[in-house]
């Protein structure tokens, strides 16, 4: 029975609307033939470095998970983006409540590793749900970053889990559209795709 953990992030500055956090609230009331025999923990990070640093050890320690699924909002972004790799690297950026750091996430480790994630799997969820996406080469300096870098650290350890996946979506419409505008993308949508990549990762457990 796979236990998979689903994260997503808290408000940031620059985007006081962060739809992550309401997505793996949808996702843990998901039900789903596939998901019958499956526990999913629904997780969402205040955004800090702290809160990533105290939450995600407790998370791994209490419930084990197979699969972490995090998700993170990428503002620029045009289409859903699949990460492959997290960056040994932070920027000079402050979180939500205030705190920055910069340079190396974790000195004389390599400055890249490879996220543990069934990506292919992935990207054919996403777009059998009808929303673009795209593989991603580079998750950021920020915590997103930092949190591909950390359950990366985790897949690695003895008794962690066995794959780690990170998935920016782009920003969402709250509202509808006025007429004569271009359609964004909206929650619903993300509920859709979202649902479609915790299947999809649910399956990678048996692999």
């Amino acid at each position: 029975m796979p236990t998979i953990l689903v994260t997503g992030f808290g408000p940031f500055p620059g985007a006081p609307f962060n739809p992550t956090g309401p997505l793996v609230e949808r996702l843990a009331r998901l039900r789903r033939p596939v998901l019958a025999n499956a526990t999913i923990v629904a997780h969402v990070f205040p955004t800090s470095y702290a809160a990533v640093d105290r939450d995600l050890p407790k998370l791994i320690a209490k419930y084990k998970p197979d699969t972490i699924l995090m998700f993170g909002l990428a503002p620029r972004a045009r289409v859903l983006r699949i990460e492959t790799r997290a960056r040994n690297a932070v920027a000079l950026l402050p979180d939500a409540s205030g705190g920055a750091r910069a340079g190396k996430i974790a000195p004389g480790r390599p400055s890249i590793v490879a996220l543990p994630a069934p990506v292919p799997r992935l990207l054919a969820a996403a777009r059998a749900a009808g929303v673009p996406a795209a593989r991603s080469y580079d998750a950021g300096r920020y915590l997103c970053n930092y949190l591909c870098w950390r359950a990366t650290e985790a897949v690695h350890r003895k008794g962690g889990p066995r794959l780690a996946a990170f998935v920016h979506v782009p920003k969402v419409a709250r509202f509808a559209r006025r007429p004569g505008k271009r359609r964004a993308a909206t929650l619903a949508d993300l509920g859709r795709v979202g649902a479609a990549l915790l299947v999809a990762a649910a399956r990678a457990c048996h692999v």
